[in-house]
């Protein structure tokens, strides 16, 4: 089978690519502009990627291989509904969906069970997570993970595996495409308004993600949140099970992440408890969360306030004496979010707050400006706007050089804070 992959450079559609490729499918793709992580699936064999997405570029693929299956994210026909490879095979009836379908016909045809990891936030920590304490105690597993680690490859299909590892997005309802065999929820807050009008709407998606899920592990407070009645097929988490603490990694949300996984892999090993922590405390970390860019200088993707607040804490605790610089990711979501940054940034010395990270916005909305978003925190004096320059690195330096940790949160993508980041602050 023949599969397209437009969008191959993202972090969901990418290692979706790799897996598809090491499972013995024919591989083609394209994106619009050039990366890294392209350049990393050239290496990985997947050669047929074409830069620029065009009738033009995919009519040519398709005609010396005939494409059997176009597969897209959920933005594409959002951004553009006559996106021109869509349009090409729609003429031609190539079969085309989101990407989760393709993987759940792949679950399906290989007969994998899937460990499906959901939740407002911690999705990607706590999937990298499973895939490392599997590692450590020998579970084979094929695994999607929406982030770089050190310890394993974005996507991986393991002959001979039982299980698929996955962080299953609620985003445009891509989680109900899958019945996972066993569901790990990371903690359930409102995100996505665009997708969810209501704070119902949302909730009522986790309760059917949940109904097509074998097993599932939640947190009390979630259990609650949901008004879920449980039953044998629940396991249901303490949040402030004193065995956490037991778990040695920095923050909080971390050591819950953390917890969630031991769980869940004792409930599929039966490995002892005190073991799995041993080895969860050895967890190395994923790229952009909490990440350490410089000394003293981290870049964290949250971008829901419980993700920020959280981001906030793990700093704290690491350094007393946080700045923060701020992305907001979306000015549709600062809109949702603008009366929750009252006491968001507690605890933070200085806000350094630049203009939000622009994509799938509404263009009904006014575009909100560091300056209109700071009057929402209780004490806006500590914030100042802020631009993506000599100004703002000066800023960073000296305050790093004054002993300050620099929290960096940060959408991600061409032109965002982290990239500026890693241009400016990195040899």
């Amino acid at each position: 089978m023949h599969v397209y992959f437009s969008g191959i450079g993202g972090t969901g559609i990418g290692p979706l690519a790799l897996i598809a490729k090491q499972a013995g499918y024919e591989v083609s793709g394209s994106d619009k502009q050039d990366s890294q992580y392209i350049s990393y699936l050239r290496s990985k064999g997947l050669t047929s990627i074409h830069i620029g997405q065009t009738a033009e570029a995919i009519a040519e693929v398709h005609a010396k291989a005939p494409i059997d299956w176009f597969v897209y994210s959920s933005a594409l026909p959002k951004e553009n509904p006559n996106h021109p490879e869509l349009v090409f095979c729609q003429q031609h009836v190539v079969k085309s969906t989101k990407r989760d379908e393709f993987l759940s016909n792949l679950l399906t045809e290989r007969n994998l069970k899937l460990l499906a990891i959901a939740g407002t936030h911690g999705k990607t920590t706590t999937t990298a997570m499973l895939v490392w304490l599997a590692q450590k105690v020998g579970l084979k597993t094929s695994y999607s993970v929406g982030a770089k680690t050190s310890f394993a490859d974005m996507g991986h299909f393991e002959p001979g595996s039982e299980y698929f590892i996955y962080e299953c997005d609620e985003y445009d309802r891509n989680f109900l495409a899958f019945y996972p065999f066993m569901s790990l929820i990371s903690g359930i807050a409102y995100d996505h308004h665009d997708i969810y009008p209501t704070e119902d709407s949302y909730r009522q998606a986790f309760r059917d993600f949940l109904g097509q899920s074998q097993s599932k592990i939640v947190w009390r407070s979630d259990v609650n949140r949901l008004g879920l009645a449980t039953d044998d097929t629940y396991l249901v988490l303490d949040d402030n099970s004193p065995e956490i603490a037991d778990i040695k990694l920095v923050g909080e949300v971390n050591r819950q992440d953390a917890w969630l996984v031991v769980q869940a892999t004792h409930q599929l090993t039966k490995q002892p408890v005190d073991q799995l922590i041993n080895h969860m405390n050895d967890f190395p970390g994923v790229s952009r969360r909490f990440e350490q860019i410089a000394p003293g200088l981290y870049s964290d993707y949250a971008h829901t306030p419980e993700k920020i607040r959280g981001a906030i804490e793990v700093a704290l605790e690491a350094n007393p004496g946080v700045v923060v610089v701020y992305e907001g990711l979306h000015n549709r979501r600062q809109h949702f979010m603008k009366d929750s940054f009252r006491h968001l940034f507690d605890g933070v010395k200085k806000i350094y707050w630049v203009p939000s990270y622009l994509a799938r916005e509404d263009p009904n909305l006014a575009l909100l400006s560091p300056a209109e978003l700071i009057k929402f925190l209780g004490n806006p004096s500590i914030a100042e706007p802020a631009e993506l320059n000599e100004v703002l690195q000066l800023n960073i330096k000296q305050n790093l050089e004054a002993g300050s940790l620099v929290l960096c949160i940060s959408a991600g993508g061409g032109g965002s804070l982290d990239e500026w980041l890693r241009k400016n602050f990195t040899s």
